[in-house]
């Protein structure tokens, strides 16, 4: 097996951000590599020069010993590069077929040939064990299905070298896992993959390599069998990793929570919240685990009132909330943090500094006298960049131009800037490298140790475990174990996850 692709001396400036600095990267025919490196540190513009979107200051490309161009898209193809971004580049109200063809559509004269069409998808597909429904509509596919159209799209337009940006940050652990699955089937085939991630252990899986980047530079290269989660770790950020820590429990306080037989309906008319009952104290930190899709967004979003309950009752610091809408919860001191940053978190089109301000937009510092107060919005947006670690200079850009991770960072420092009552948090580090993880985690501990009632969903178990003072496990609607995280039966947990076990004290 010989190199499938090589970059030399790869330098990138935007203005006076050194984004890549003289990156030397090599991949290997049949080779799963993985790309390490906190938010910033280059990543993302390295892939997008290997995909042809951007184009390098200084260095050169070789795919298969030959050097290459690459002034887009188109060229990148051409040489067997295909990339799955993040955010997917699908057609909702198309079927799979014709997403994974558009553009290299049969047909035989004006007619497509349809039925041809979804016979080679569905070869493609089963060459490569990655199952799909060639006839379903993508808009009605789950995240991890779509990831697999994405996929399948590239191994159909004959790419060789595969680019996955953060695959795992929107999928669920089994989703996950199918797609491992998916790459190990890719690569005894011959094809070459570059796995971008934050997550660790998911890296240590899958991959055969793996390169570090910090700062825009690469600091390391290791094969497999050389790497720890603790030597990644001290190179991505510089030091030892202190996230997985866990707190020191706070004396919990009064209920602030009372949430008693809960029923909500799902976006398809299903019941995702079935008599479900649970409290919590001030200062305390519920964790919520689970496989995603057992109604976890569903509680969530029925707390904070964007989702109506069937029946049930919910008491917030002794009022009864029910019938309150989103925002009278919000005067009251309820937060939320959605999973779905851009279409539930903010108002992409509006800018960072507004979407900063966003909820206590109506009164002072922000607006006077019917006036938004542009200074106070931006000095605030700007303490929360600062604090978080983006850019002060994309305060004025749209929120839509924001990576993931930024926007991630935007909302959760708009919705801790003060200490709520109640944070209703799904997610917190989906998507965020480890130093803007430690940090989250630091400021979660910080506010439930200054009285905020938090509840925390994760699909992160070691997240939940390292925060949470009480962890209970949701399945198919409600809560089938619960228990303190100190002396937690970790398998016992592990069976109520999937649907196996009803523990003592579930609700």
């Amino acid at each position: 097996m010989g190199t499938a692709l090589e970059v030399r001396g790869i330098s990138k400036r935007f203005a006076s951000l050194l984004a890549n600095d003289s990156i030397d990267f090599s991949l290997e025919e049949g080779e799963i590599h993985a790309l390490l490196g906190e938010n910033g540190a280059g990543k993302t513009t390295l892939m997008r020069i290997l995909y042809g979107l951007l184009q390098p200051d200084e260095g050169s490309i070789e795919v298969r010993g030959g050097p290459i161009r690459l002034r887009s898209p188109h060229d990148a193809l051409r040489h067997g590069i295909g990339m799955v971004h993040q955010h997917f580049m699908l057609v909702p109200t198309m079927t799979v077929t014709e997403n994974i063809v558009l553009g290299q559509e049969l047909s035989s004269g004006p007619f497509l040939r349809s039925r041809e069409a979804s016979r080679r998808v569905r070869q493609v597909s089963e060459d490569f064990g990655i199952p799909l429904r060639p006839e379903a509509l993508v808009g009605q596919l789950s995240v991890g299905e779509q990831q697999r159209v994405e996929i399948v799209k590239a191994l159909y337009r004959g790419v060789d070298i595969l680019i996955l940006d953060e695959p795992t940050a929107a999928i669920t652990p089994s989703e996950a896992e199918a797609l491992f699955g998916c790459l190990r089937s890719m690569r005894r085939l011959g094809k070459s993959i570059i796995f971008i991630s934050h997550k660790l252990k998911e890296v240590l899986s899958i991959s055969d390599r793996v390169t570090v980047l910090r700062s825009g530079a690469v600091v390391g290269t290791l094969p497999r069998s050389e790497a720890t989660e603790a030597s990644l770790a001290s190179l991505m950020v510089g030091r030892e990793d202190q996230a997985g820590q866990a707190r020191e429990p706070s004396p919990a306080g009064d209920v602030v929570l009372s949430a008693r037989g809960l029923r909500a309906r799902g976006n398809r008319g299903n019941d995702a919240v079935k008599d479900l009952s649970l409290s919590l104290r001030s200062g305390e930190i519920l964790g919520i685990a689970g496989v995603d899709g057992n109604g976890q967004s569903e509680l969530a979003e029925a707390l904070a009132g964007l989702r109506s309950l069937s029946s049930g009752h919910i008491d917030f610091c002794g009022m009864a909330i029910a019938g309150l809408g989103p925002r009278r919860r919000m005067e009251l001191g309820l937060r939320y943090v959605p999973a779905d940053r851009r279409l539930r978190g903010a108002a992409v089109g509006l800018p960072v500094s507004h979407n900063a301000a966003l909820r206590d937009y109506r009164s002072r510092p922000f607006s006077r006298f019917g006036l938004l107060d542009s200074r106070a919005i931006e000095t605030f947006a700007a303490r929360i960049a600062d604090e978080y670690g983006f850019r002060r200079g994309s305060l004025r850009e749209a929120a839509g131009s924001l990576s993931g991770g930024n926007l991630q960072k935007l909302i959760l420092g708009r919705e801790t800037a003060s200490v709520p009552r109640l944070l209703v948090v799904e997610h917190p580090t989906r998507g965020l490298d480890i130093g803007a993880t430690r940090h989250v985690h630091g400021v979660l501990r910080a506010k439930a140790a200054l009285g905020a009632a938090i509840l925390l969903f994760s699909a992160d178990l070691d997240e939940l475990l390292a925060l949470s003072d009480r962890v209970a496990v949701m399945y198919e609607g409600g809560i089938l174990y619960e228990s303190p995280t100190a002396g937690l039966d970790l398998p016992r947990l592990g069976l109520a996850m999937a649907g196996l076990s009803r523990g003592e004290g579930a609700a």
